[in-house]
């Protein structure tokens, strides 16, 4: 078998017809036999007619995936796209789970339910080699408000194989999204897939902001729904616009995203991304949130630079690279166009075979994270 067989597959298409955008997606993935599918699709897109769509063209093989708030494909940034990664079967076996209500997720059952997933993965993938690389890839519902829980009780239950994921999108609506698994669509439903291969595999994290100078204290708080009421005894929206804006702005997406609050945990700070300000002055976030947290307001650093300094890392890890399969919070992207360096982020992804999904909120390890860069990246 030659290399270019064994390539990672991607196809793409922006056919407003499901049946269409499929059909032309596995003509373009041809005919060699795959493990495993990994679909990222618009939420405009009939999920139905998409189902049975992708159905027609993956039997025999195990494909999920998600609605998405942008693709990232050969491209960079993309949107209103249905997109393919096909994995194949010479080098690769996926093995999948679905938790399909994830607001009667039962740690426990959970637990068995993954070490069984990985006893299967284990056994059915050492056909590949003697020395098989396992990594799970995890989408769950991005307006759940669940990521936490799950993404600590599964990568609790996975021991040493990684975790690394993100949560789906309906472009920037905070409607309903959709995880794909089993042959159709699920709401408020996680999947968790073990990705099998004897090639080498790294996962990572990168944010493109550094903690500021200002500080500010959740003094009031409605942690079950992400609501912060108060910042430092104040309104929250009104203090936080205070203490990270300047003369003019408004709140919206553009400052969320150019101004995202940041918490010190585990030595290290992570952003707590905020969703949207609400007509009582409160705000809703992405992450957890509670009474008592101090976050300081991120500032941006030089994004380029420091992807360039994270692909060279990554290549440092797997050599030559086949994919970045990449996970890519869509505030990143309006933080980028609105910098107006949102061709040049979409060239570098081009450059290093980045492809993915833009989303709600990125897993890793046991972590759940916002405004972050995360990915798993495939080594030839």
């Amino acid at each position: 078998m030659t290399m270019l067989a064994s390539e990672i597959g991607f196809a793409s298409s922006h056919a407003p017809d499901p049946a269409v955008a499929m059909a032309e997606v596995a003509r373009q993935l041809g005919d060699a036999p795959l493990a495993g599918m990994l679909l990222f699709c618009s939420h405009r897109l009939d999920r139905d007619v998409l189902a049975r769509a992708v159905n027609r063209h993956s039997e025999h093989v195990v494909a999920i995936g998600c609605t998405s708030s942008g693709e990232l494909t050969e491209a960079g940034y993309d949107e209103d796209s249905l997109s393919v990664i096909g994995f194949p079967a010479d080098g690769f076996h996926l093995a999948s789970h679905i938790f399909d209500d994830i607001d009667a997720f039962d740690p426990v059952a959970a637990r068995e339910a993954i070490r069984a997933l990985a006893a299967i993965a284990d056994r059915d993938s050492r056909r590949l080699g003697d020395k098989v690389n396992h990594v799970a890839l995890f989408l769950v519902d991005g307006l759940s408000h669940r990521e936490e829980l799950l993404t600590m009780t599964i990568q609790d239950a996975l021991g040493d194989i990684p975790l690394i994921g993100g949560s789906s999108g309906d472009g920037l609506a905070f409607r309903e999204t959709a995880i794909f698994q089993g042959g159709r669509f699920h709401r408020r439903a996680a999947v968790i897939a073990i990705l099998s291969t004897a090639r080498p595999i790294h996962v990572f994290k990168a944010q493109h902001y550094r903690p500021g100078a200002a500080k500010m204290v959740v003094t009031g708080a409605i942690p079950q729904d992400r609501i912060v009421t108060e910042i430092n005894a104040e309104p929250a929206a009104q203090e936080y616009l205070r203490l990270a804006g300047h003369a003019g702005e408004e709140l919206g997406l553009a400052f969320y995203a150019a101004h995202p609050p940041m918490v010190r945990a585990g030595g290290d700070y992570h952003v707590r991304s905020i969703q949207s300000a609400n007509a009582d002055g409160s705000l809703t976030f992405y992450c957890a949130i509670d009474e008592g947290i101090v976050l300081t307001v991120g500032e941006p650093i030089d994004r380029i630079a420091g992807m360039e300094a994270m692909f060279t890392d990554i290549a440092a890890h797997v050599g030559p690279v086949d994919r970045i399969i990449a996970f890519d919070c869509v505030l990143n992207r309006i933080d980028a166009e609105q910098r107006q360096i949102g061709r040049a982020v979409s060239e570098l992804y081009g450059r290093h075979r980045v492809i993915g999904f833009n989303t709600y909120g990125e897993q890793y390890h046991a972590l759940h994270v916002n405004q972050t860069f995360s990915g798993l990246a495939i080594g030839r």
